[in-house]
């Protein structure tokens, strides 16, 4: 498990042993004060976006140009496009993620800089100073690695928050509601039968609370 798992876990006073199991998604809803339903589909789904909970970082290492060129076809259209940017992950972020999402051009290193972190993948120079303002937590533009370690669940809670998701979930823990918050936090339903199985194991844990 990552240190943001563990860290989450003296958050909300059980046992830091990076493990996910009942007693710390109990100790989890309890501490943020989430109904079973907002729990499981919050926790369901960071579960799976960060294999869970052990990946809070974004990972951009493509060791060929042709698996970027797959990855990314409109922006890198020839393997010389693409060649510069394997086995250079901060230099793809900076490529990729140049003027979008708030962030300067490719010199200004702003896409490597707010590049996906959190359970869900905080990135983007606006997105961090949204999250940054509405939490009250100014020093995450200084040092975005916070997300990673400190401030990895707040993230997931921040985006339900303001993408209206716990709305959705307040409706019921069933497949049908999996697929409407699946679609708005993946844009597709990738990974979908994980994310239904995760969700409403977690829904099992804490209904039994």
């Amino acid at each position: 498990m990552s240190d943001a798992m563990r860290n989450l876990q003296k958050k909300v006073g059980v046992g830091a042993d990076g493990s996910f199991g009942p007693n710390t998604a109990r100790a989890i809803a309890k501490h943020y004060k989430l109904s079973p339903q907002r729990a499981a589909h919050l926790l369901g789904q960071s579960s799976h976006e960060s294999g869970g909970f052990k990946l809070v970082s974004e990972n951009l290492y493509y060791s060929t140009p042709e698996r970027i060129m797959a990855v990314w076809p409109s922006r890198f259209p020839t393997v010389s496009s693409a060649k510069p940017y394997a086995k250079n992950p901060s230099g793809l972020a900076n490529k990729v993620y140049s003027d979008r999402m708030g962030n300067g051009d490719e010199a200004s290193s702003e896409g490597s800089f707010f590049s996906g972190r959190g359970f869900l993948q905080l990135t983007g120079k606006s997105n961090f100073r949204e999250f940054a303002a509405d939490m009250r937590l100014p020093e995450v533009m200084n040092d975005p690695s916070l997300v990673s370690t400190d401030y990895a669940f707040e993230t997931a809670q921040w985006f339900f928050s303001k993408n209206g998701l716990f709305k959705i979930a307040d409706t019921g823990v069933d497949e049908e509601i999996i697929r409407k918050i699946t679609l708005r936090v993946n844009g597709g339903y990738h990974g979908i039968d994980d994310r239904i199985d995760q969700t409403t194991k977690i829904f099992t844990w804490l209904s039994e609370a």
